[in-house]
Order: structure tokens, then sequence, then C-alpha cells
């Protein structure tokens, strides 16, 4: 094939990768607004048409969501709280745009046909629409690592009986499945997710002990919202990629481990058994990952910052500290105990965070109150589906709630 040939292929297989539609759920977040920041530059270069999206979500910020619709002209705009639907109706008047409100009309219009859905909804509350889209078989851009955490075995069970790809957009799980070479599973012998560490990475356990929300949120190399960054300051976050990277990719508890690596340049190392060290890098950017997951199997130019390692000049790793952040050690405790645990990890880490962000309870609070409410699990062990997934995704929240209160009092 000639070069002039070799460059129509490809051409034409950019076009292909741009005229897909899209769902994004959560589009109102950090990461919906990066989403969409990778579609005005795919509009910008390669026409109006570019990524006609079907639907916008969010859960209460209405404002903004009409804003996005009057600009990105969804088929589909919807707002989870149903109180807020004259509003989004109103806002809509005259544009053609459909408009639906409430839990159910989410779940709807994760149904509803295109090529990729966007799942930016934060927490477990993006489970039921993620497994509506991958019922019908979409192409499952997930940044959403919540609800694989939550229900592992029943959104792997729900993959296998349907014709649904999962491209992870987390940045570390997106650098594994680009360094994965599932060609050679057997010689896999460690995947490595890097972690920033945090903005406490060298804070004392006493120190921390005062942490505020507005400490805890100012995480040093991304810009994401309030709960993600609480986790990245607890290290939960890390914990909760762990378990998903071993749902994700089927990588036993032993092949999976974490590194800090401040500069958060370094997304995931992948070792291989002839002594081989594969590593994924690029600048911390989530339209980066975010425009290989819309554009899959193919890469788009994206508005993504590029890499300057002679800027950069340094890159450095050290080890985890479990005593001072527990909550690493919490998730890694669970996916070894399998079953149910992560759900109920989970669930009292969303509980946690929340109390912590409300000036509640404290920063190592969060800690403790995922320990107490693991300590108090029932004993379900999980094999009975989604409802029971709910139902102690449910109990755990009302556990953790409990001890939430207990320690404000």
């Amino acid at each position: 094939m000639t070069a002039q040939a070799r460059s129509a292929v490809q051409l034409g297989n950019v076009a292909n990768a741009v005229s897909r539609s899209l769902t994004i759920l959560g589009s109102t977040g950090s990461i919906g607004d990066s989403t969409l920041s990778v579609v005005a530059h795919a509009r910008a270069n390669h026409g109006p048409h570019a990524f006609p999206i079907e639907v916008l979500t969010a859960q209460s910020n209405v404002d903004k969501l009409a804003a996005q619709a009057r600009e990105f002209r969804p088929r589909l705009a919807v707002i989870g709280d149903p109180a807020l639907y004259d509003r989004l109706k109103d806002a809509l008047a005259g544009t053609g745009i459909e408009v639906a409100a409430g839990r159910d009309a989410i779940r709807d219009a994760a149904a509803r046909p295109s090529d990729v859905v966007m799942v930016a909804i934060i927490g477990a509350a993006s489970l039921v629409p993620t497994l509506a889209a991958v019922k019908r078989g979409a192409t499952i851009a997930l940044a959403n690592k919540e609800c694989v955490v939550a229900a592992g075995d029943v959104f792997r069970e729900a993959l296998a009986a349907s014709r649904a790809i999962v491209i992870p957009v987390d940045s570390e799980h997106n650098a594994a499945f680009q360094l994965l070479d599932f060609n050679q599973a057997h010689a896999f012998e460690r995947v490595t997710l890097t972690a920033s560490g945090g903005p406490f990475r060298e804070w004392t356990r006493e120190r921390m002990e005062a942490v505020t929300p507005e400490q805890a949120v100012a995480h040093p190399n991304w810009s994401m919202g309030a709960k993600i960054s609480v986790d990245s300051a607890t290290l939960m976050n890390k914990g909760l990629e762990v378990i998903e990277a071993h749902y994700l990719f089927g990588l036993p508890p032993e092949q999976l481990g974490v590194i800090v690596h401040p500069q958060s340049i370094v997304h995931c190392l992948v070792a291989y058994a002839d002594g081989s060290t594969l590593a994924h890098l690029s600048a911390p950017d989530m339209r980066t990952p975010i425009a290989y997951a819309l554009s899959w199997p193919h890469r788009v130019t994206s508005p993504s910052l590029r890499l300057d390692l002679a800027r950069i000049g340094q890159l450095t790793f050290q080890e985890a500290d479990f005593e001072r952040f527990p909550c690493l050690g919490l998730a890694q405790d669970c996916l070894r105990i399998g079953g149910l645990a992560p759900t109920i990890l989970n669930a009292a880490n969303e509980i946690a965070v929340q109390a912590f962000l409300s000036r509640r309870i404290g920063f190592l609070d969060i800690a403790r109150v995922i320990a107490d409410t693991l300590a108090a699990n029932d004993g379900s062990n999980g094999g009975g589906g989604l409802d029971e997934v709910l139902a102690v995704d449910q109990r755990a929240r009302n556990v953790a709630g409990d001890f939430c209160r207990a320690m404000a009092a």
C-alpha cells in the first residue's frame, strides 16, 4: 500500500471515529466538562457534526445542563432531580430538545441508542444506568469506578451476556488497557498503578487530624470533583482502582500493586515475564484518556496538555504508606476477602466522605467509619445478583451513617 493510500485509510478511520454518537451521563461534573471539551475540539477540527450527542444528564445542576444542551444540541436532556424538571423544560423551550427528569429517566436515557456512553456519574448511583447501557451492547467509556467496585461480579456477568465493550477512562486503567497485551497474558507478572499521594503525602497522622475539606479537595496535579479529590487525599481512590483493575482485567490481587509517583506523569507500569516493564506516560489531563476512549481503536486529536519531560526534569517513585493512609489497606483487604466486601467498602466510603465534606466528621474519621462498617458486616457473601448488591449497599450506608452521627455527637 502506498503512503497516499495509507493516509486515506487513516483519514477514513478518524472520520468514522468522530461520527460516533455519544450519551454523557453526568455531563456537568469535571469528567463531563472534559468530555465536552474533547467534543468541541473535534468539531472545530472535523466539522460541527463530529461526535453527535444523543443525551446529556445531570443530577441537580440544571442551569449548567441547560447551557450545555443549548451549545451541544443533544436530542435529550435529563435532570435527575424531578423537582427541577420545569426549570429545565423552560430553559430549553423552543430548542426542540427533549426533556425528562428522575432516576428512571436517567436509566432509560442510558438505554437509548448511541454508540458510546460516557459514564461520568459519581458513586454507586451510576450502577443501574451503566448496566442498562451494557445490556444494549454500547461501548462504555467508564469514568466511574464505584459501580465496578460495588457490583464487580454482576458487572462482569452483564458484560459477558452482551456485546458491550468497556474502555476505562480513569488514567491508570486507560493506561493499563493500552499496555496489557492479552495475547501474552501468560507473561503478565505485575500491574502497578501510580498514585500522586495527594495533598497530604508528607503529612504526619497528627497533622492530618485537623485537615479541612478545602485542603482535602486541593489536589496538587488533577482538577477533579470534591468526592474524588477526597478519595485521592485518603488514597481510597487508589484502593478502589486496584479493585476495579481486578474486575476489568481479570487480574488476581497478587498481580496488582500501587506506587506513589508525585508528578502524575507515569500512570501505569506493566511488568512481563521476560524482564520488560512497559510504562504509559502523559501529562495529567483527563482529556487524554477521554479522547482515547471516545475514538478507540483509533486516535484523534485532542486539546490535552502535551508532555514535556525536559521541563519536568525528574520522575520519582516511593512506596505507599499504609499506616498513614489506612484506606488503601482496607481496600486491598476487601479485594482479598471478595464477595460483597467491596460493596460495603464503597458504600461506607461514600457516606463518610460526604460527612467529612459536610464537616460532621474529621478527615481521619473517614477510615474509621469504613473500618467500623466493615466490622459490622452481617456476613453477606454475594451471589444474589443486583438486588442483593443494592440491598447490601443500602444497609452499609445506613450503618456508616449511624457511625458518622455517633462521631459527630
